[in-house]
């Protein structure tokens, strides 16, 4: 949902981050070679001129795939990184929890650090006085304040870490992907504290691998790859962009897969070797050897929300399959997170005996998944409910919407004035 937004506190100019990596693998080779030319080191960008303007009141997510850049620019807009090249401005005071332990002392205890964390992020002692109870009310490890932070579980770190960045009053929080150490429970608290917030007029930049997050409480998005900006806009937007670039990255580890194991046969072929078969008790008597997602009968990739689908599933039974077998299928999100399974025992079909291929198709008379990417899997189990072979990843879809709501289940919802 859109907010108003003010004046700009972050402004990125042309940045650009470099790393200096060691080719050197061992101790005795960085040794030989102390003090020699560059032919030993590396050069990895993590940033290439960035441009970037964050305004006041509004919440930005930072999203691309590993490596792209998103934890290296949050850490340089919070100062914890210098650019190589470019500047970058801020304005206001500015609350960071970018990694775990990050402004704390393994030897100190949950109290001592909580001041030093506080004073690292301006507040006096006086300050901190007055926000303590607060700050450890929040965190919710009263008993275990006064124990050295060394002998905390992650979970612990980050809930006193976040209690500590939301109490400084902050103009500005940047938050990494450190929340999804917490317990469920702890993560509402943080978004609802994240929402306060956001009704506050404060600003926030989020970087996440939840895009499901990114478009529930984000205003805009920004897209990164290989250190390059490559997207801004709506989280919609700025989500089909990604999600381009991952259906493309499956695509070319398909294909690379695919080229391996050609290599691996024609190699095994010249070579005049032959596989080893697995032992027989080791082989399931059945294997699901594709998964495809139809749309009047023709595989697709990407659909509407609301057509008629077929997701086929097609079985090689190297011995009959007889009795009760069970077939099914089942979506998950980008994250892995099961969206919705069944099977034919839940839906009360039986199956006849199968030797050899076949195909089953479920039917689904209209889509009701919101907009996002899925993967589609199918398993076979034996009559007792015990899996005997899952094809993950088996297939991809896309769904492209209007964006008119968020989450995982698109509902036909109307609003009209209450009656009396």
């Amino acid at each position: 949902m859109a907010r108003s937004s003010g004046p700009t506190v972050v402004q990125v100019e042309g940045v650009s981050k470099r790393f200096v990596i060691r080719k050197e693998k061992s101790l005795k080779e960085r040794v030989v070679n102390f003090g020699r030319s560059q032919r030993h080191k590396e050069d990895f960008w993590a940033l290439r001129d960035v441009d970037l303007s964050i305004e006041s009141g509004t919440t930005v997510g930072l999203i691309g795939p590993n490596g792209s850049g998103k934890s290296t620019l949050l850490k340089t807009i919070g100062g914890i990184l210098q650019p190589t090249s470019g500047t970058v401005r801020t304005r206001g005071r500015m609350a960071a929890l970018l990694e775990l332990g990050a402004g704390f002392h393994p030897d100190l205890t949950g109290r001592e650090n909580v001041y030093l964390n506080a004073s690292i992020l301006g507040l006096s002692t006086k300050q901190t006085d007055r926000y303590f109870d607060a700050i450890v009310d929040f965190s919710g490890i009263e008993q275990f304040i006064d124990t050295q932070v060394k002998f905390y579980s992650s979970g612990m770190y980050v809930r006193l870490a976040f209690a500590v960045a939301v109490h400084v009053d902050p103009d500005v929080l940047l938050v990494d992907e450190v929340l999804a150490v917490g317990d469920e429970p702890f993560q509402r608290k943080c978004m609802d504290r994240i929402r306060s917030f956001q009704h506050e007029g404060r600003t926030i930049v989020l970087v996440t691998h939840g895009l499901d997050q990114v478009a529930d409480v984000c205003d805009r998005a920004v897209v990164l790859e290989h250190g390059r900006l490559v997207a801004d806009g709506t989280p919609a937007e700025a989500l089909r962009v990604l999600r381009s670039e991952f259906d493309q990255m499956r695509a070319e580890d398909i294909e690379r897969d695919q080229e391996r194991r050609a290599r691996q046969e024609a190699e095994a072929a010249a070579g005049g070797a032959v596989a080893t078969p697995a032992p027989a008790e080791e082989r399931p008597k059945a294997t699901i050897s594709a998964v495809e997602v139809l749309d009047g009968g023709s595989p697709v990739g990407v659909v509407a929300p609301g057509r008629p689908l077929a997701v086929r599933v097609t079985v090689d039974a190297t011995e009959p399959l007889t009795g009760d077998w069970i077939l099914g299928f089942g979506f998950e999100s980008g994250s892995g997170q099961g969206i919705y399974g069944t099977n034919s025992r839940l839906l009360g079909v039986p199956l006849p005996t199968v030797v050899g291929r076949a195909a089953f198709d479920f039917t689904i008379p209209a889509l009701h998944l919101g907009e996002g990417s899925y993967t589609v899997h199918g398993a076979i189990a034996g009559p007792t409910g015990a899996e005997v072979h899952r094809l993950r990843d088996g297939a991809q879809l896309t769904v492209q919407a209007d964006s008119r709501e968020v989450g995982f289940v698109r509902l036909d919802v109307g609003l009209v004035p209450a009656t009396a």
